[in-house]
């Protein structure tokens, strides 16, 4: 979570119970330069079952400016805070070894989404990707697309023009893509691979068409919503199942973002 001097902020640590006063300590913090570690139990404040730790410290425009370089370039990065004798020595990007004792977060590029059409259910998928904070790129064809994806990148094809899509899958199948998704009903998407198999194209990308989760989906918005809910579940590792039939625990134990160096 950022903080600015004047409060403003952007990231969270929960749904909201204490995000108000982390904001006034990291105040706190920053006109005094002294970095802080405050607990929460959540039990006996706000009625959830657990407690939190933060550790608040001033982020330097070096290490911002690190991040950001590392964010537009679409590489992953490690932000390592150092402790020694329980003290903390600030944070940074590390390069190579990391110290024993030091909290390591991961911090990848934001989730970017290629859009092969230019349909009302492509311009609904834009707008769930936007709100989402997923970078979008909308094209009518997959010779526009401007660079080739990455580990963060997922596509979806749903220019509902059957040369288009048979180019379209021919361009992308072969990427190595965690999602490529495809638009309209299994029928079609069978003569379209068809066409694409005998192309020789490899499909070395898991293919989801057709693409989305069985929201009972009618409209272009619904149609988005599945498609993107189905992305989230993907890149999170998630299960589409109802949280109310989930045996564990809604959140893992151990945060995959996070790990404490060895």
């Amino acid at each position: 979570m950022l903080i600015s001097r004047d409060g403003t902020f952007a990231g969270s640590l929960s749904p909201g119970c204490i995000e108000d006063e982390a904001i006034a300590r990291a105040r706190h913090v920053l006109e005094n330069d002294q970095p802080q570690l405050i607990a929460f139990d959540t039990r006996r404040r706000f009625g959830c079952s657990g407690s939190i730790e933060i550790f608040i410290e001033a982020a330097s425009p070096h290490l911002l400016e690190e991040l950001r370089r590392h964010l537009e370039t679409r590489r992953n990065c490690e932000l390592a805070t150092v402790f020694e004798n329980s003290k903390a020595l600030g944070s940074r990007i590390p390069v190579g070894f990391v110290e024993p004792g030091a909290f390591v977060q991961t911090i990848e590029p934001a989730l970017r989404l290629f859009i092969i059409g230019l349909g009302p259910d492509a311009v609904a998928l834009q707008k769930h990707a936007m709100l989402l904070g997923w970078e979008t790129v909308m094209i009518e064809s997959v010779l526009q697309l401007p660079e080739p994806p990455d580990q963060c990148t997922a596509a979806v094809v749903v220019t509902h023009n059957f040369g288009r899509d048979c180019a379209a899958l021919r361009h992308l199948l072969p990427l190595g893509l965690r999602y490529l998704g495809l638009v309209g009903p299994r029928k079609r998407r069978d003569e379209i691979l068809i066409d694409v198999i005998d192309s020789g194209a490899e499909m070395t990308s898991h293919l989801f068409a057709p693409a989305g989760l069985h929201l009972a989906a009618e409209s272009p918005e619904e149609i988005a919503l599945s498609i993107a809910a189905e992305i989230q579940c993907v890149f999170a590792g998630g299960t589409p199942e109802h949280l109310r039939d989930r045996r564990a625990p809604i959140h893992d134990s151990v945060d995959p973002w996070f790990a404490w160096a060895q």
